[in-house]
């Protein structure tokens, strides 16, 4: 592993939206402008590890990796599996300071959603820092149908993090559950319930961002889709408060001119989606 001498790294979650805009199945095209926005806003995110959510094709997250060191000299390692149904993969980009190992699906947590993806879990050291981060892309929909559905994928991602908690080896470690929820805080109050893993988990994100949004429609701001857990017990090295919307879309380059891309433009050319960056104590 590489050495790394600062006290704390910088995780983060973004929702590539690999399905938007081009044919159904093809994903995201490698020299499209999209692909290029991506690489920019990655590297202004600058996070020691990042899941990235609707990876499309499966091949997206190697030609970002790629693009990343070419022109920004940033180097990442990729951890992905391919989904056994689904065309929009879950995959991890992590700096080389990052030990990242074991990754694993998460069995039954397609659900009953024909053509679910499946929770995607990977180990983490770094310093004293020994986490499990689990990577999800829930079931979308508002209607009761919809949430019933994400109820039986919740329920088995619960279940699991339960589990990982008693496993031998893994008792004392930080879970760290991540990514496109799907899920309304204040609304979707079962999905929570069962994500939680018999309340093992501290939803941060439904209390750091409050009053904040995530996910980007045509009629303006929208929901806090996206979401952040954290277990309740050993995730001390947890900054309080650290976890932010990190505001690409005007952070982004817009010709040269500021204040950086808009919201408009920014779903429009890259994601409609904005990614979550929060901090952990590593020594």
């Amino acid at each position: 592993m590489v050495a790394f001498s600062h006290s704390i790294i910088r995780v983060a979650v973004w929702n590539l939206a690999g399905f938007n805009l081009f044919e159904p199945g093809s994903g995201i095209p490698p020299d499209s402008n999209r692909a290029l926005n991506q690489a920019e806003g990655l590297a202004l995110l600058d996070a020691e590890i990042v899941t990235l959510v609707e990876v499309s094709p499966l091949s997206h997250i190697d030609r970002l990796a790629e693009l990343l060191r070419d022109e920004y000299g940033l180097d990442y390692e990729v951890t992905i599996l391919p989904q056994p149904v689904s065309p929009l993969h879950i995959g991890f980009l992590h700096k080389a300071v990052i030990e990242l190992s074991n990754a694993r699906f998460v069995e039954g947590s397609e659900g009953d959603y024909d053509g679910g993806r499946r929770a995607i879990a990977v180990d983490l050291v770094i310093g004293r820092f020994r986490a499990t981060i689990i990577g999800v892309h829930l079931k979308s929909g508002r209607d009761a149908a919809d949430q019933a559905r994400r109820d039986t994928q919740c329920i088995a991602i619960g279940n699991y993090i339960a589990d990982l908690r008693a496993t031998p080896g893994y008792m004392t470690d930080a879970i760290l559950l991540l990514g496109d929820f799907n899920m309304i805080p204040g609304q979707d109050v079962s999905n929570f319930h069962h994500l939680g893993g018999d309340d093992l988990m501290d939803f941060i994100s439904s209390w750091d961002l409050q009053e904040r949004w995530s996910h980007i429609q045509k009629r303006g701001r929208a929901n806090l889709l996206d979401g952040f857990a954290i277990s309740r017990t050993y995730s001390k090295a947890y900054i309080r408060g650290s976890l932010r919307l990190f505001p690409m879309h005007w952070t982004m380059n817009n010709n040269g001119n500021p204040p950086g891309m808009g919201r408009d433009t920014f779903k429009r050319e890259v994601s409609d989606h904005l990614p979550f960056v929060a901090s952990f104590r590593i020594f």
